[in-house]
C-alpha cells in the first residue's frame, strides 16, 4: 500500500501497490500493519457499501459527533465519484479546509478520513458503487452533517448535483452551528 499524504493533517489518498500478471492482479486493500506503522487508526468495525444509480449523486457530507466520531476509509468499486472531505476539528491549522480525490473502479485509490473530518461525494457516472470502512459503529442519534453547498467551505464540486436527499439539503450550515 502507498500512503500519500494531502493539504489535511492526518488524511491520506492509498494507492493499492498491484502486483500484475497475465490473469490480472493482486492487491492489498486494507492492512492493519501498515495502517499502524503511519501512525493511522487501524481498527475495522464495520463495512457498509452505497449505491447510486444516477451520475450526478451528492451524498454527504456527513459525520458522527463524539464519542462516536469515526475513521472512515472510503474506495469506489464501481464507477466514478468524487469524494469530498473538510476538517472539522476545532484548533486545528486546517479546520475549515476541504480536499476533493476522484475515485473511480480503475484507479484504486482510497481515501483515509481521521476523525473529525465530514465526508461526502457526488457521482461521476451511472451505477456508481462505493465501500468504505469505519472505525466505530453507526449511531443514529450521533449521526450529523453539514450542508454540502455552504458557502463558508466554497466546495468547488466537479458536476452540479442532480440527485440530493431531502436531510442533506437540510445540513445546517457551519456558521449557524454549535460546536463544529
Amino acid at each position: 500500500m502507498i500512503f500519500n499524504g494531502t493539504p489535511l493533517l492526518g488524511a491520506y489518498v492509498i494507492e493499492m501497490s498491484k502486483i500484475i500478471d497475465k490473469r490480472g492482479y493482486f492487491a492489498r486493500a486494507w492492512c492493519q500493519t501498515e495502517l499502524s506503522q503511519h501512525g493511522l487508526k487501524a481498527t475495522i468495525v464495520q463495512s457498509n457499501v452505497g449505491f447510486s444509480l444516477r451520475k450526478g449523486t451528492l451524498r454527504g457530507l456527513h459525520f458522527q459527533t463524539d464519542p462516536y466520531a469515526e475513521v472512515k476509509i472510503v474506495r469506489c468499486t464501481r464507477g466514478a465519484m468524487f469524494d469530498v472531505i473538510v476538517d472539522l476539528r476545532c484548533g486545528s491549522p486546517t479546520y475549515r479546509h476541504w480536499i476533493g480525490v476522484e475515485l473511480t473502479e480503475d484507479n484504486g485509490k482510497m481515501l483515509y478520513v481521521p476523525e473529525g473530518f465530514a465526508q461526502g461525494y457526488i457521482t461521476l457516472r451511472d451505477n456508481t458503487e462505493m465501500n468504505y470502512h469505519t472505525s466505530n459503529y453507526y449511531n443514529e442519534a450521533a449521526a450529523s452533517g453539514v450542508r454540502f453547498s455552504d458557502p463558508a467551505l466554497q466546495i468547488d464540486w466537479p458536476i452540479t448535483p442532480a440527485v440530493v436527499s431531502a436531510q442533506d439539503l437540510k445540513w445546517p450550515l457551519l456558521d449557524t452551528r454549535n460546536g463544529r
